[in-house]
């Protein structure tokens, strides 16, 4: 490239956006610094290769996003064929997008492997994993919206500059967010100019909920700017322009069609659950303490894509368990439970039945990994197709063990029957019938099917989250004391699990807010080696969350499921800020740049004074 700019690009109708602004009362600017973080996973990065020179096959052991995806990365770096290499990966301590593309490490140690005939193991140390670990955030944004004199919102601008680092890993960051700038309003004309850019830094990546806090960050802010201008009260301002549900599916002004959503039932919610009517009591409270009260609002939409490609292979073992691979891969995410409940009531068998295969890719042929909160949607619609296929091919096995046609054969409660016997067989009973007759070249591999489906339609999971914090306006020490959210994740399978990752996701987009950093110095450099100088958030410093799951069923897929593991995340920096510069209003304090540390606070209140 001649320059620094990797990716120079424009979305949305120019024309229509210019003639918006051009017939606008108001006219709102900002500029907002979403700054660089780490995913700081408890397990570091390691891995163990082995080269077996009998046969000209690699090994590795190696936490990733996908095993599959892991394995054809390799594979090219290597320069060898996707069978000479096996990749397993299994239990991780934590991803959040860092895991995701492969790490010059992993294909050293397999190149060492080879070299030496021995095996060779890296394991990174916490400070080489704060320089080399892939980053993520690092956006600079740029945002104008448009109102006429009710509050009405006519237009937007933005452009988004995503700091990529050194080289280039991922540019999701960038084209995520480029389909949401307008958040969960009805926009009617915008413009995005996106720009990646390459800096003497590490490079970033996919980290949670890829691209979408930093777009939600710039028009949730903006709105709470533009209420301040205009006098208005945000929420009013917030729910004149809120996209119906009767306008879904919705295409917004930038092309992304949202599938469903209820997004002012949303906010509803979410201040009915913060006890929003008796904010200004505890406002009141708050300063007969001498402490500053701040009380902030954000609404999310967020997208959910991902690899479009699953596939699993189910099998009915005569005495053991049902055995089900699938190619998408759990950090802690409790696929081995929520997938085992799908299979189980599609198959209409006890769950402690269902064994789930994951990780291997001598088993695992085909599949998309965990990101962009794909796994749940995608593995449940290939299961869908596959339960199905394999209570067709249950039907017709039985009909052969039962001596009858297999239309005459019924499916009842996990068991195959016909009306013209008394005789029924489960699942495990007709897998051992099978193996004792004859069977046709269709039905060869008895109770085995292995089903492929693509997905190529994003769906949209939204909600609302509301914040309130308490400030010392001495010392700036900010107390983060009531956290609600509500995330509309579509069918939810198993909701303690969605819960648990709702609140992971929360502490991470709070931390963003109040503490995590990258420091860089002027060369690029970073000044982060260690859990001393990089701010984590701790059990200590966070509320206890008040958290509503709502089930408003996408039409994209059979079940009707969005996604449930980024939600969290999506509003988080936005409302603690919202809540931030609530607080500090009376000191005249329009914005403060994350993270709001108490120096960050105080200096901003005693440069107002």
């Amino acid at each position: 490239v001649a320059d620094n700019v990797l990716v120079d690009t424009w979305f949305g109708d120019a024309a229509a956006t210019d003639q918006a602004f051009a017939a606008a009362d108001h006219v709102v600017r900002m500029e907002f610094s979403i700054g660089r973080v780490t995913a700081a996973p408890m397990e570091l990065r390691a891995a163990l290769a082995h080269y077996d020179a009998a046969d000209g096959r690699y090994t590795l052991h190696a936490g990733s996003g996908g095993a599959v995806r892991q394995k054809q990365e390799l594979a090219a770096v290597l320069g060898i064929a996707p069978e000479r290499l096996r990749v397993l990966s299994f239990d991780v301590g934590g991803n959040f997008g860092s895991r995701n593309r492969v790490y010059p490490e992993f294909g050293l140690v397999l190149w060492a492997a080879q070299k030496l005939g021995r095996p060779v193991k890296y394991t990174a140390s916490r400070s080489e994993a704060f320089l080399t670990d892939y980053q993520g955030r690092d956006l600079l944004t740029r945002v104008e919206l448009a109102l006429t004199s009710d509050g009405r919102f006519l237009a937007m601008r933005a452009d988004n500059i995503s700091n990529v680092g050194g080289w280039c890993v991922s540019l999701s960051p960038l084209g995520k967010g480029a389909a949401l700038i307008t958040g969960s309003y009805a926009i009617p004309a915008a413009t995005l100019r996106a720009r990646a850019v390459f800096t003497n830094t590490m490079p970033t990546n996919a980290y949670r909920s890829s691209g979408r806090p930093e777009v939600t960050f710039a028009i949730e802010r903006v709105i709470d700017v533009a209420a301040d201008q205009l006098g208005v009260d945000r929420i009013a301002l917030r729910r004149r322009n809120l996209i119906p549900p009767t306008a879904m599916p919705y295409t917004n002004a930038v092309g992304a069609t949202y599938d469903s959503g209820q997004y002012e039932a949303n906010m509803d919610l979410a201040m009915r659950i913060a006890d929003w009517s008796g904010a200004e009591k505890r406002r009141a409270a708050a300063k007969a303490r001498g402490r500053l009260f701040g009380l902030g609002l954000a609404n999310y939409v967020e997208s959910s894509i991902g690899a479009p490609r699953e596939r699993t292979e189910i099998t009915v073992t005569p005495d053991g368990p049902i055995d089900v691979v699938i190619g998408t891969q759990p950090s802690g995410q409790g696929h081995e439970t929520s997938f085992a409940q799908v299979i189980a009531d599609l198959l209409m068998v006890p769950v402690e039945q269902i064994r789930i295969i994951i990780g291997d890719t001598d088993v695992v042929s085909v599949g998309g990994g965990s990101h962009s909160g794909r796994s749940m949607r995608h593995a449940a619609t290939v299961f869908t197709k596959a339960a199905a296929g394999l209570i067709a091919r249950g039907k017709a096995l039985a009909a052969l063990v039962l001596e009858t046609s297999a239309d005459a054969v019924t499916f009842v409660d996990g068991r195959f029957g016909s009306p013209s016997t008394n005789r029924t067989l489960d699942w495990h009973e007709l897998a051992r019938e099978a193996q004792r007759i004859a069977l046709p070249e269709a039905l060869a591999t008895g109770l085995t099917i292995v089903t492929d489906n693509e997905m190529h339609d994003p769906v949209f999971p939204n909600g609302c989250a509301v914040a309130e914090v308490e400030i010392d306006p001495e010392t700036g020490e900010i107390e983060l004391t009531r956290y609600a959210c509500v995330d509309d994740v579509g069918r939810c399978i198993n909701p303690m699990i969605v819960h648990g990752q709702t609140h992971g996701g929360i502490a991470q987009g709070v931390g963003q807010a109040l503490w995590e950093h990258c420091h860089l110095d002027d060369a690029g450099q970073p000044l982060a080696g260690s859990f001393m100088d990089y701010g984590m958030p701790r059990a200590d410093l966070l509320p206890s969350f008040a958290t509503e799951i709502v089930e408003v069923l996408s039409p994209t897929n059979p079940l009707g499921i969005k996604a449930g593991g980024e939600g969290g995340t999506t509003p988080a920096p936005a409302v603690i800020i919202n809540a931030i510069v609530d607080a500090l209003r009376s000191y005249g304090v329009r914005d403060i740049t994350m993270p709001a540390t108490p120096y960050t606070i105080w200096r901003a209140i005693h440069g107002q004074r």
